[in-house]
């Protein structure tokens, strides 16, 4: 089930980004006694594009053309980036109002700057990491958790196999000591690799009980092994967590490539929130709740890119503080210029959106999890 959920993912972020990245160009001549048409659609061309579909009249098949595409696709946008990026990082309200208006042929459309975003964030964190030791820390508490977990798994199956021993039935006195110098064995080996509390002196000198129950002093001995486990009745969750704590360090993988998957999954969970800041409103529309929400979720991705970055430097320290400032800034000054809002109404919907936005996120992360623990 759960593959079959990333698999979606996967697939509706693909799609996303051919739509958005893909050109709208190419076409071609006719021959010299016959007038130009445009090789996609066979409309005559009247100028450098077909009037029809879009496409460029010219055609170039030589190895610098596959240069051009690529620069194009990556940095042209047809010039948008140039226009885009200035006002969203300063005047985002009136980007996000011009956009929605129709004045679109000068600026990246959302969806594209999205996917734009997304996939530098991704490559930006993969060459360079998380940043300040917590992806490098995750990693590392996750592969000594693992680690651990196996430990623990050995010497429960071992004192196990000493359980049904001990519950057999006529078992010699010498035999049975022998079982129970193991169990001592066993949980001393765990305290000294520090998957067990070490037992009180008073344990120690007391020994292994004589119980009339062997299996209930098994338990004693390794009643840790078993605190982990988590039972909430319904088996599939259950079998996940117990795989979660077994491995964390594929739960974390998991993490990481479910968020690159499923970035487009913050758009509909903010998009309720949007609503709420302007219930029954006639003015605005889900479609310019969209474009508001994707334009701000790229700045914010595209602003932890530049902090990212600035962290490797002196300036990293002073680059997160000035960061930390501009976020609730930036939310305020897009409501105040894309909904025309007064400046009291935008700092409180502004205050409303900032912890809106934070709900959000944690969403997503329970998403996020959710989807690791049930793969």
């Amino acid at each position: 089930m759960s593959g079959d959920i990333e698999g979606i993912g996967a697939a509706v972020t693909a799609g996303l980004a051919a739509r958005a990245v893909e050109p709208r160009h190419g076409g071609g001549h006719g021959d010299a006694s016959s007038p130009l048409r445009c090789l996609n659609c066979g409309t005559s061309l009247v100028g450098t594009h077909c009037h029809h579909c879009g496409q460029r009249a010219d055609v170039h098949r030589s190895f610098g053309a596959i240069g051009h595409d690529l620069v194009h696709a990556i940095f042209h946008f047809e010039g948008k980036i140039w226009n885009t990026l200035p006002l969203l990082a300063w005047r985002p309200g009136d980007l996000t109002r011009r956009y929605i208006h129709g004045e679109r042929a000068s600026f990246i459309s959302p969806l594209a700057l999205f996917l734009f975003a997304v996939f530098l964030t991704y490559a930006v964190l993969a060459m360079v990491g998380s940043g300040g030791g917590v992806g490098e820390g995750l990693a590392k508490a996750a592969a000594n958790q693992t680690e651990t977990s196996a430990i623990k798994a050995r010497f429960y199956a071992e004192t196990e196999a000493v359980n049904a021993e001990l519950a057999k039935q006529g078992l010699t006195p010498e035999r049975k000591r022998q079982l129970e110098q193991e169990l001592v064995s066993l949980r001393r080996t765990a305290e000294y690799l520090g998957v067990a509390k070490p037992m009180s002196k008073e344990e120690r000198e007391k020994g292994p009980p004589v119980l009339d129950d062997p299996g209930e002093q098994v338990m004693t001995s390794v009643d840790f092994l078993s605190r982990t486990k988590v039972d909430t009745g319904i088996a599939f969750i259950d079998h996940g967590f117990e795989k979660a704590n077994a491995n964390p360090g594929l739960l974390l993988y998991k993490l990481q490539a479910n968020a690159y998957k499923f970035a487009w999954a913050l758009i509909p969970l903010s998009l309720p929130f949007m609503w709420l800041l302007y219930p029954f409103s006639r003015r605005f529309h889900t479609y310019d709740h969209f474009v508001f929400v994707t334009y701000s979720i790229s700045f914010m991705l595209l602003l932890f890119v530049v902090v990212r970055l600035l962290n490797l430097t002196v300036l990293g320290n002073i680059a997160t503080f000035l960061a930390i400032f501009y976020v609730p800034f930036h939310m305020v000054r897009q409501l105040r210029g894309a909904y025309r809002s007064s400046r009291f109404g935008a700092l409180v919907r502004g205050t409303l959106l900032l912890f809106f936005s934070l709900f959000a996120v944690i969403t997503f992360m329970l998403l996020l999890l959710a989807l690791g623990v049930m793969g």
